[in-house]
């Protein structure tokens, strides 16, 4: 069993320095590095602050030179915005300067704003997204790229560098509707699932791609990573957790609490059955503590929680 962080840059309401979400992120992924998690999946958004993050491929880049040992998936690259070819060198270049470490996370996105701002009609967006990851998968494949879409002709092109991983990194492609599991399953890929979904609906969707995979033929395709909420857990007044949220089908992590030098704990989370496929915690960079001037006491929130695989 694999474990991996879906990294957010939240930057709601502002309430820090925008340079020290960057600095909580960075220092997670240090610590992820060190303690024996297998990726981390940044996230890429615009003109929003849910998540200030508009090249994972720029961030992917910081990320490598600061990490040994770490995947870096792209969770994910926005690919209906992007020209495939550019998309295509980008990723590629990630992959060769990591050193082969590149997990390639593709989706179409959601943003009205962003199709708007990038010239995408939104109706266009699926059979755009589609094009570009063919594009993007021949133009690692092939020497020189010969292709005719419905949106883009490209006669002779050498795009290059190719990746080092070959015949190309790993490809999981965003899949929540019934239509984009089913055309995932069509064409082999793995799929990054909807973390928001309930879990009864993702284990059905689930089962549907897996059928879908065996009907196409892909016995020997590379299985998918669950996306589960692994926990930013509630909490009770006092402070403690109340419950936890467990992945599709399966048992939830047994919780247990760490001293840390704020007092607050680290969170400690080992799955209590194991399980096939990898398990993606989403991650949030939380804010400072909040001292209370009446009564001495902080809040805090989980500003910088890890959960530590098992040893």
């Amino acid at each position: 069993m694999k474990f991996g962080v879906l990294q957010f840059f939240s930057w709601q309401k502002a309430r820090v320095a925008l340079p020290t979400v960057y600095e909580r992120a960075l220092d997670r992924v240090r610590i992820m590095d060190r303690t024996g998690y297998d990726a981390v999946w940044l996230a890429e958004h615009h003109f929003s602050t849910y998540s200030v993050c508009p090249s994972v491929h720029l961030m992917g880049m910081h990320v490598a030179g600061m990490t040994e040992n770490l995947r870096i998936g792209t969770g994910v690259s926005l690919a209906a915005l992007y020209h495939p070819t550019r998309l295509a060198e980008e990723v590629a270049l990630l992959d060769v300067l990591s050193g082969g470490r590149v997990n390639w996370g593709a989706g179409r996105g959601f943003d009205a704003k962003e199709f708007e701002v990038f010239g995408v009609p939104r109706d266009e967006s699926y059979a755009r997204f589609r094009e570009h990851v063919d594009i993007v998968l021949r133009a690692w494949r092939e020497e020189r790229l010969d292709y005719d879409g419905r949106f883009h002709c490209l006669r002779d092109v050498e795009v290059l560098p190719k990746p080092l991983q070959k015949p190309h990194p790993p490809v999981w492609i965003a899949s929540s509707s019934p239509e984009a599991i089913a055309w995932s399953a069509r064409q082999g890929h793995a799929i990054l699932m909807d973390p928001h979904a309930p879990h009864a609906e993702l284990g059905e969707k689930y089962r549907s791609y897996r059928r879908g995979l065996e009907e196409h033929g892909h016995r020997h395709a590379q299985d998918t990573r669950w996306r589960a909420w692994w926990p930013s857990a509630a909490r009770t007044r006092r402070g403690r957790r109340s419950r936890v949220r467990a992945p599709v089908g399966r048992s939830g992590p047994t919780p247990t609490r760490k001293p840390t030098r704020h007092g607050a704990g680290r969170r400690s989370c080992t799955p209590a059955i194991p399980y096939s496929g990898t398990w993606t915690r989403s991650s949030c960079t939380g804010r400072r503590p909040a001292s209370s001037t009446n009564s001495g006491a902080s809040r805090r929130s989980c500003r910088s929680s890890t959960c530590s695989p098992p040893r």
